[in-house]
């Protein structure tokens, strides 16, 4: 009986232990693998094909990313409750803390997710429904996890401006995803309720979009004017493709969205908006040849080991796959189209590289270590 007993012990003390250094960035997961579904489903490439087998990959990655989302998102919620301290000095932390940014932005691309497959496997209600909820609550704790984590920088000890690293895009870009998360609700509201929606669309946009170039304008002089950042935080370097992607798609979604809203100049708006989202894609084609030389460099120097930094490989570079998608079939580009599809297939190949890897690491329980 005591032998059982003092096992009970151990396994809760573990238990506890993990619960107390759950990582922040664990969310990041949900992110990438909903963004994969969100795509798969739209079939890239348009192979008349594949078109049904697209569009179920792209629900059963739906279908896991919301499974994550509770199974991860219930010690997310423990810990603040049983573990507040830990929680609160992980927020503090300059790179820790804009993890938190992923809690929200995993509901978010999950709304966007669910939005995209839902109409084909449930009530329209339904989606609607629950497309709303988790909008509502992504948006809240975007807005309060970028403001409180820009606060905390601003008001704890000086930090110098090698700490600066790439996931402090988190908080930008996840206040980037809000409208893609808001727009499918505009066709079941009322006309001033849509008129809110854009509006608050727009905002949420400009928010996000303005400090990632605060963000970037602070990454690019620690890039040349410092050592490249540690070896874990390398894949950080990738994230910078999220605000890019996610801004040129958003902008092409706004301007469809509000088309009732403009009257005779929702042409011009279109056009506009096409031409700045063809603009933001020119930047992260360049982003994404930097991320790669980049990449090149850590392997070269054998300095890549695994952490859950490494879903910074996903999700940033399924925006910008899913921004290469839309732009192609706005502005009817075929090479674009197979772009998008070159894109995909390396989003996959992350995917899988990096799932396999976490499996790996939760297995020997390096994944619990802090």
């Amino acid at each position: 009986m005591s032998t059982t007993l003092y096992a009970e012990e151990a396994a809760a003390t573990a238990s506890q232990v993990r619960l107390r250094g759950f990582h922040p960035g664990w969310y990041g997961a949900v992110m990438g693998t909903a963004i994969v579904g969100v795509i798969a489903y739209q079939n890239p490439g348009q192979l008349a094909g594949l078109g049904d087998l697209g569009r179920a990959f792209g629900v059963a990655m739906v279908a896991l990313s919301a499974v994550l989302a509770v199974l991860l998102g219930i010690p997310y919620v423990a810990r603040w409750i049983g573990h507040p301290d830990a929680a609160r000095q992980d927020l503090a932390n300059p790179v820790a803390g804009a993890l938190y940014g992923t809690f929200p932005g995993g509901i978010l691309v999950l709304a966007v997710g669910i939005a995209t497959v839902g109409p084909s496997i449930g009530a329209a209600g339904d989606v609607t429904l629950t497309v709303g909820v988790l909008a509502a609550i992504g948006l809240v704790l975007a807005f309060a996890v970028s403001v409180l984590f820009a606060h905390l920088l601003f008001v704890t000890h000086p930090v110098g401006p090698e700490v600066s690293n790439g996931a402090w895009f988190i908080p930008p870009v996840v206040n980037i995803v809000v409208p893609l998360a808001l727009l499918p609700l505009v066709p079941h509201v009322a006309p001033s309720d849509a008129a809110l929606l854009i509006f608050a669309s727009y905002a949420f946009w400009g928010m996000g979009f303005v400090l990632f170039v605060l963000v970037a304008s602070l990454l690019y002089d620690r890039l040349i004017f410092h050592p490249l950042p540690a070896a874990p935080l390398a894949p950080s370097l990738w994230i910078g493709l999220g605000p890019i992607g996610v801004g040129s798609l958003a902008l092409l979604r706004i301007a469809q969205a509000g088309t009732p809203l403009w009257g005779t100049a929702a042409p011009v708006i279109g056009v506009l908006s096409s031409l700045i989202a063809a603009a933001l894609w020119g930047f992260g084609l360049w982003w994404l040849a930097s991320a790669i030389l980049l990449l090149v460099a850590y392997l070269r120097r054998g300095e890549l080991p695994y952490g859950l930094g490494w879903w910074a490989f996903t999700f940033p570079l399924g925006a910008y796959t899913a921004s290469t998608l839309a732009l192609a079939r706005s502005w009817h580009v075929g090479l674009l189209e197979s772009a998008a599809v070159a894109l995909f297939v390396l989003l996959l190949g992350f995917w899988l590289v990096v799932s396999a890897g976490t499996l790996r690491a939760m297995a020997s329980g390096e994944v619990w270590r802090r």
